[in-house]
């Protein structure tokens, strides 16, 4: 009998445990959808417009970050954060329907020029909305603010002239930023992730744009990436302090048959036997406003236990006296060694602090850990 009530209680033990084991789960992941792990690029964003209200999730469960927004889902969008206004007028789109959940941010959006229909009696209900269309949405429901041109797209001549201003705004503002190459990718669609991220962007823009670190004035996070590592740390740089983004571009870019350090004569084993192959010419070596950044922080893989030598022509070219910098790289397997070193001292100005290496793979959450470990913040105020 006793066996056999040690037994039942092992088997209600594991039932338990099953029955628990979906809570536990969703409680260990910390957003809250099974479908947005705790160290996604877009976790924090999608926590900020769910518990704002702006965007729901597509079931309790899951947010469904891959999936396409679409014309409909944005007017929605904005609509709520407009706080859904009383809507007068009517829908006189013959591709909406009528009580839809999208019908009154329709109605609202056209009536107010954000969204406005084709002109052949079509809103494009259910069509995607692309990155160039999402910046114009956007700063039409900003009021069209006028933008500074900043710096420029690779990919600037693909922009289409609805967008330019809008473009260069989201750009300015820290709304939207370039992928590898520095491409835009106007055509491209946006997905919920994005928009969540392009949301929170833009509603925390006003209240935090610019904060003040280092020694008082804006921050900058320059950055090269050869394999795409750099630039996610940079970019969780860049979202975590609300900071400018300025990516190192070489004129004539890196293959993967450039990047492979296996093959003999590749074009990074030939720069790195020969040191005077290494003064690789960028697209754009200087910033735009320079002088108003006191804070920058210089991100870069590591090669050969050194930064990669693309970082070496933005040094050359910038003087950074009076600025505060922040080295940080990533790499497989190597450490920051002396390469933060041997860029300050090819500065030859700037106050530097100790780097950080970050593994190829770091999450969101490593990084964000260490931007709070480094006190900007609290820094100034004790000043």
């Amino acid at each position: 009998m006793k066996k056999l009530k040690q037994l039942l209680s092992s088997l209600l033990a594991v039932v338990m445990l099953m029955t628990a084991a979906p809570v536990a789960f969703a409680a260990e992941n910390g957003t809250g959808f099974s479908d947005v792990s705790a160290d996604a690029w877009y976790a924090d964003a999608v926590q900020y417009v769910v518990e704002h209200g702006v965007m729901n999730g597509t079931s309790a469960t899951t947010f469904s970050p891959d999936e396409i927004v679409t014309r409909a889902m944005l007017a929605t969008i904005l609509y709520r954060i407009a706080g859904s206004p009383a809507v007068t007028g009517t829908d006189t789109f013959s591709d909406t329907a009528t009580d839809a959940y999208y019908t009154d941010a329709v109605v609202w959006a056209n009536a107010n020029g954000i969204v406005s229909g084709y002109g052949n009696g079509l809103f494009g209900t259910n069509d995607p909305v692309s990155r160039q269309q999402i910046a114009a949405i956007l700063w039409r429901y900003a009021g069209s603010p006028s933008a500074d041109a900043g710096q420029d797209f690779t990919d600037e001549g693909t922009i289409a002239a609805y967008a330019a201003t809008a473009v260069d705004w989201a750009r300015v503002g820290g709304i939207m930023n370039g992928s590898t190459g520095n491409l835009f990718d106007p055509d491209g669609n946006t997905t919920r992730a994005q928009t969540a991220a392009i949301l929170r962007n833009y509603m925390t823009m006003e209240k935090n744009n610019h904060p003040t670190t280092g020694k008082g004035g804006n921050t900058l996070v320059v950055y090269y990436s050869a394999t795409g590592s750099t630039e996610a740390v940079a970019k969780t740089i860049s979202e975590t302090l609300n900071a400018d983004l300025f990516e190192l571009v070489p004129a004539v870019p890196y293959t993967s048959a450039d990047l492979d350090w296996t093959i003999d004569g590749s074009r990074v084993n030939m720069e790195h036997e020969n040191p005077s192959q290494r003064a690789v010419e960028l697209t754009k070596a200087t910033v735009n406003d320079w002088d108003s950044y006191d804070t920058v922080f210089i991100g870069y893989p590591i090669w050969w236990g050194i930064a990669a030598w693309p970082v070496d022509s933005f040094i050359a070219a910038n003087d950074f006296s009076g600025k505060t910098v922040i080295p940080f790289c990533t790499s497989v397997s190597s450490g920051l060694g002396q390469s933060g070193q041997l860029l300050a001292e090819a500065a030859e100005a700037g106050d530097w602090m100790e780097g950080h290496r970050f593994s190829s793979g770091a999450s969101a959450s490593e990084v964000q850990e260490w931007v709070a470990d480094l006190n900007l913040m609290a820094n100034e105020s004790a000043k």
